[in-house]
């Protein structure tokens, strides 16, 4: 059993940085698609950005050029480091990973290992 803990999240002002961490137990992440997602109060919940098995990565627009994601396999963390951060991207950012064999999805489709959330509050 997969479970992922999200960590990192606060008030910041606009323009400045946050870095979340995603911390896995029960599998390896390495092997694994991890997506990490976010909601807004009254807003549908938004990919933000996807990590692959094989490290391939792909961004929501909205984020592009702005956040990265990364992976520290030694210790089976994934990372979201969120630059030039705006009022738009105050949500709960959740991690997400799919260990189910699913392979008619997409990789970052069909997530079924999700964390509790990590309030991110963009404001001056």
């Amino acid at each position: 059993q997969l479970q992922l803990v999200e960590s990192g999240g606060g008030l910041v002002q606009p323009g400045e940085s946050l870095r979340l961490s995603c911390a896995g137990s029960g599998l390896t992440l390495a092997y694994l698609s991890v997506a990490w997602f976010r909601q807004a109060p009254g807003k549908e919940r938004e990919r933000v950005s996807c990590i692959r098995g094989e490290g391939s990565e792909d961004y929501a627009d909205s984020i592009k050029g702005r956040f990265i994601i990364s992976r520290d396999d030694a210790n089976n963390m994934v990372y979201l480091q969120m630059n030039d951060l705006k009022p738009e991207d105050t949500a709960v950012y959740y991690c997400a990973a799919r260990s189910r064999h699913t392979p008619w999805y997409p990789p970052c489709d069909d997530m079924d290992n999700w964390g509790k959330g990590t309030q991110v509050t963009i404001a001056s």
